[in-house]
């Protein structure tokens, strides 16, 4: 389905009897319309992140309509954040089989769906089904294509591209916001998730941008003779087909009926004769329709099993186990400070200064510019992006360990603006993704990420929960958070030495037979 980064933009040559064929550079690699798929997937976070970001504003309203308790109100916020990533494998299944292209307009109008229909919420479970599930897969099939299809466009500037397009989940998370809010106080929440529903439905307007990227073949002279006569063939015949699926009747036919026609035959005869043609070409071009879907199908759903199941799959790749095991605890460590911070500060009395400048806002801006520095850097050529992201990764568990040792907004600011600059990391997720597995398999490997991503996500703030209820501190939460994280960036430093051992041995012990 996915051509590799070596083989899009660059020239392939096949040696025949026939000659040579090469595919043309593509235009539109690292420029031209590339960037019309960064600004698509800038929207799509925009309109998909930025939203979940801003359902603090939905989850107070729920809380006085449906004097529910906190905790099961905000399993709505969490499901739908979740959801949106725990999908990612079977979305990987739709991306192989009908292109990111028509996945993301399908996911775009299930996405407007569940936000339309939860704005005629009665209770909390049914926002669980409508907001919850609905809206959180119709995400899912939106996010996932737009991160995939920069992929595909850059090769050289693949860093950059994410970090511009990944910046939208902030600028989202600002707009969305104030949306929301001026939504609900001038037509209530109800109102406001169905106008929010309309909104999104501009998501099927960024999914027509992701236009696939088509391989030109280069011919030579030996070819060119036949080369055109194949295609001039194959134009006569698309003609002659075009004109029996209008109803024209072809050449043969209309000899056939001028020398069975005889003076005197009823023309309601050449009626039905018309008719009946007509209806067998219908139900052929049904019949190769229905037939070529199969085929398709079949075809995505065993590139989609052979990545997860087959003996190919990409849990062979030991380095990439490693990286869904690290996923596990990565997303946590990022949300859970945007939870328990407001705590913290009243905790230290510190609430008149974070009301100036909140500590959650220095980590949201800060993040913003990290996507794009990191990216940057990333793209260096001297520069390794997987060693970019392990830095990054080593950066974020520090903070993450000495904040609770913080009790000063000084030192707590300088400490979020760092989490917020390193947690900017989350663009180079898919490069180094594309970097382990190829553009291939990218659709899967990073569905299978986010994912994980998405576990972490929805089970890591009840987890830090529990543990403030068992110790009454919050310090021991991001001190737990934290180890696990930081095992989790271990096993990405440890497993490529180990397969490298391994390797080696393997070699001695052929070198011994042989």
């Amino acid at each position: 389905m996915y051509a590799s980064h070596e083989d899009i933009g660059c020239d392939c040559e096949d040696d025949s009897k026939h000659g040579e064929k090469k595919l043309k550079p593509d235009p539109d690699i690292d420029g031209g319309w590339a960037w019309m798929i960064v600004f698509s997937s800038f929207l799509v976070h925009v309109l998909i992140m930025g939203s979940q970001m801003a359902l603090g504003v939905l989850n107070m309203e729920w809380l006085e309509e449906f004097s529910q308790s906190r905790g099961l109100t905000a399993w709505v916020s969490s499901l739908s954040m979740g959801i949106t990533l725990i999908v990612g494998p079977f979305i990987g299944l739709f991306i192989n089989t009908c292109g990111c292209r028509k996945t993301a307009v399908t996911g775009g109008i299930l996405n407007a769906l569940g936000w339309i229909l939860s704005s005629y919420a009665s209770n909390v479970y049914y926002l669980f089904i409508t907001f919850g599930v609905t809206a959180g897969i119709g995400s899912g099939m939106v996010y996932l294509p737009a991160v995939v299809m920069v992929g595909e466009y850059f090769q050289k500037r693949r860093a950059l591209a994410q970090g511009l397009s990944t910046t939208g989940t902030g600028f989202g998370a600002f707009l969305m916001t104030v949306l929301l809010k001026n939504l609900c106080t001038e037509f209530g929440w109800r109102n406001a998730m169905f106008i929010q529903g309309a909104v999104c439905l501009n998501l099927c307007v960024c999914a027509a941008l992701m236009r696939p990227i088509y391989h030109k073949e280069e011919t030579t002279e030996k070819e060119g003779n036949s080369s055109k006569s194949q295609s001039l063939s194959k134009a006569l015949s698309c003609s002659a087909e075009t004109l029996t699926c209008n109803g024209v009747l072809c050449e043969e036919e209309k000899d056939r009926q001028s020398q069975d026609h005889k003076p005197g035959s009823l023309p309601a005869l050449e009626s039905k004769d018309t008719t009946q043609l007509r209806k067998n070409v219908y139900v052929l071009y049904i019949l190769k329709t229905v037939s070529q879907l199969t085929v398709t199908v079949q075809k995505g759903f065993r590139t989609w099993y052979a990545s997860y199941f087959g003996a190919a799959s990409l849990f062979t790749n030991r380095t990439f186990a490693a990286f869904v095991f690290w996923a596990l605890f990565a997303y946590s460590t990022f949300v859970i400070p945007f939870i328990h911070l407001p705590e913290i500060v009243k905790q230290y009395n510190l609430s008149a200064q974070n009301d100036i400048f909140p500590l959650t806002s220095i980590i949201a801006i800060v993040h913003i510019f990290g996507k794009v520095i990191l990216g940057i850097i990333s793209d260096s050529p001297c520069v390794s992006a997987w060693n970019v992201f392990m830095a990054a990764n080593f950066t974020l568990v520090t903070c993450i360990l000495i904040l609770p040792l913080m009790h000063t907004y000084v030192g707590l600011a300088v400490v979020c603006a760092l989490i917020g600059f390193s947690s900017g990391y989350f663009s180079l997720m898919p490069v180094v993704t594309e970097d382990l597995v190829g553009i291939k398999h990218l659709a899967n490997a990073y569905g299978i990420i986010i994912c994980a991503n998405g576990i972490s996500a929805l089970l890591g703030p009840p987890f830090a929960g529990w543990i403030y209820d068992l110790t009454q501190k919050y310090d021991f939460s991001f001190y737990i958070c934290g180890v696990l994280y930081l095992v989790g960036i271990l096993s990405l430093l440890i497993q490529p030495y180990i397969g490298k051992k391994k390797t080696a041995v393997e070699k001695g012990i052929e070198n011994g037979k042989v």
